[in-house]
Order: structure tokens, then sequence, then C-alpha cells
């Protein structure tokens, strides 16, 4: 990129290019100079508008965060539709196919990034920790329309189907889960939960 010449929306340019690289090379790949080169930009770019490399990394994390908080009220609307079954795992196959398993393996192999994002008050493992609060909140809303049972402990679900769900994605190396790999998972989980006609 020649010296002098604006670089419109930088920030997201960098975190598209750090995904990238996450995605085709690993968190160990993830370094400044090869974040700069898969977006095009002289290193400097970086520096101009983050602190340091960490501070990229954990305004990426944050970012994607959010994107999970847009899916947090899409998941909750959905409360009372469809079946329960169905709804949970259409949301864990949107949440772990994209860079969520990667942002995690990332977030586990930088102390630096974990010790930043513990000062944002981030509380667990990043992106786990608001992945399980959605569907908690999710299996809440319908316990109390009656499709989930009332004695369920919906905080223990969450776990369950997160951690579940994690697991089958985070072989990096593998082919993802089909569909309906995760459907009979989800269903394994809940069974018992969940009314059988909505299932």
């Amino acid at each position: 990129m020649p010296t002098g010449v604006a670089i419109r929306d930088a920030r997201e340019q960098l975190f598209d290019a750090a995904e990238r690289v996450l995605l085709r090379d690993g968190p160990n790949a993830l370094t400044s100079r090869s974040v700069t080169t898969e977006a095009g930009f002289a290193k400097g770019v970086l520096h101009r508008h983050f602190a340091d490399f960490d501070a990229l990394l954990a305004d990426l994390v944050l970012d994607r965060i959010a994107q999970i908080d847009h899916q947090a009220a899409a998941l909750c609307n959905s409360a009372g539709t469809g079946t329960v079954a169905d709804n949970l795992s259409g949301t864990l196959m949107a949440l772990f196919g994209s860079v969520a398993v990667a942002i995690v393996a990332l977030i586990i192999s930088r102390d630096g990034l974990r010790a930043r994002l513990r000062q944002t008050g981030s509380a667990g493992v990043p992106v786990l920790a608001e992945a399980t609060a959605m569907i908690a909140s999710y299996l809440t809303i319908e316990r109390e329309l009656g499709r989930v049972a009332a004695d369920a402990d919906v905080e223990m679900l969450a776990h369950l189907l997160i951690g579940t769900g994690h697991l089958l994605f985070a072989d990096r190396e593998g082919v993802p889960p089909e569909a309906a790999a995760l459907e009979r998972v989800v269903t394994m989980v809940i069974d018992g939960l969940v009314q059988e006609a909505l299932l």
C-alpha cells in the first residue's frame, strides 16, 4: 500500500485478514507480519489502529462476541416456534460453522490475549461463555413457555450443548460434522426434557 493513501475500514480489513490466516494456518501462524501481509498493508498500519498485536486480537474477539449477541437475539425470538431441537441445532451449526472454533483455539494459545480479555470483564473462555449464555437464555424462555420441563437445569444443558458442539467441530483438519450428526447430539442431550411432540 503506497504511503499517504487513505485506507477505508482498516480495522475491519485487519480483522478479516487475521481470520483468514487463523482459519488457513492456525493460531501459531498469527503474527503482526502475517496479518498485515494478508491484508496488503505496511506493518505500520496495524500500529496506527492498535496499541499492539494482542490489542488487535482482543478487539477481533470482542467483535466476534458482539456477533454472538445478534445471534442470541434471533435465537430467543425463535422461542415458541419450530422445534426446540431444530432451533438449537441450527444455532450451534451457525456458531461453530463460523470462525468461533478457531477463535477459541487462538484464545487458549495466547496468554497475553487471555490477560487482555480478562481486563474487559470476559469470564471463562470468551466466545464459549457467551455462546453458553445464549443457549441458557433461549432454554429459559422455552421453559417458561412450557416446551422445556419446569425442572430442567438450563445452565447445565447449555454447557453440555456448547461443550459437545465444540468437540464435534474442533478438529481443524477434519470435515465439519453433518447437520444430522449435530441434530442427533442435540436430541440426545435434551431427551426427556422437551415435549416429545416438539422434537
